[in-house]
């Protein structure tokens, strides 16, 4: 699960994030109201927690952006302003639940479970993932290139969007067969390099920025070039 943290503040950052990461999730966090507008609509995110008071853009309006853009998406507001008034102007922007500063960490994570449960994977639904000019619709399930659609197998498509999602990340060979292929496959088999190979040259050919890297004696990434 992919969970962006949208806060200023260094003290609560490394707490939210340690903990979370703790748990299992990936967290990306945002400093400010602009730079978190940018990476929510931009990204996948299956989960935002977002902090009122922000530099930029603040919380409500961010809130209210964030839904507009993605309607799936369930947020959390963090508020260290805990009257009523307060509360409502968050739930009226689109905010799914909150949390009054100071919290503990384990009513964050109880509250994040279930707004995960509650959504069920909706976050997903209509997202748009780009990177470069490569876009993937993941609900129509097409991928376009400098808009121009490529068509890709079953296969090719899973072990792309599994890439996509783990924008930058290097996976290896058997995270790749872990997540697109069945874990009991053939850990022995080339079907990876061979996979990578079928996107390579629908994905970067004859494209002057190539998205695909390998990564010597690691593994695969997709990434835009530095």
């Amino acid at each position: 699960m992919n969970l962006l943290l949208v806060e200023d503040e260094p003290n609560v950052v490394s707490v939210v994030s340690r903990g979370l990461a703790d748990e299992g999730f990936t967290v990306s966090v945002a400093p400010d109201g602009q730079i978190g507008l940018d990476m929510a609509v931009n990204h996948h995110f299956d989960l935002v927690i977002l902090d009122i008071m922000l530099p930029g853009i603040n919380g409500l309006e961010l809130c209210k952006l964030i839904k507009k853009a993605k309607p799936n998406v369930p947020i959390i507001m963090l508020t260290a302003l805990g009257s009523t008034e307060n509360v409502v102007k968050g739930l009226d922007n689109g905010a799914d639940d909150y949390l009054v500063k100071p919290f503990k960490f384990a009513e964050l994570f109880a509250r994040i479970r279930t707004l995960l449960r509650r959504y069920g994977g909706q976050a997903n639904q209509d997202q748009i993932i780009n990177i470069a000019d490569l876009q993937l619709n993941l609900s129509a399930k097409t991928v376009k290139r400098n808009q121009n659609e490529i068509n890709l197998t079953a296969t090719e498509y899973r072990l792309l969007e599994y890439m996509a999602k783990n924008k930058s990340k290097i996976l290896s060979r058997i995270d790749i067969l872990e997540n697109v292929w069945d874990i009991d496959f053939n850990l022995g088999t080339n079907v990876v390099d061979v996979y990578v190979n079928y996107l390579r040259k629908k994905i970067d050919k004859d494209a002057s920025q190539k998205l695909i890297h390998t990564a010597v004696g690691l593994g695969y990434v997709l990434k835009e070039s530095t």
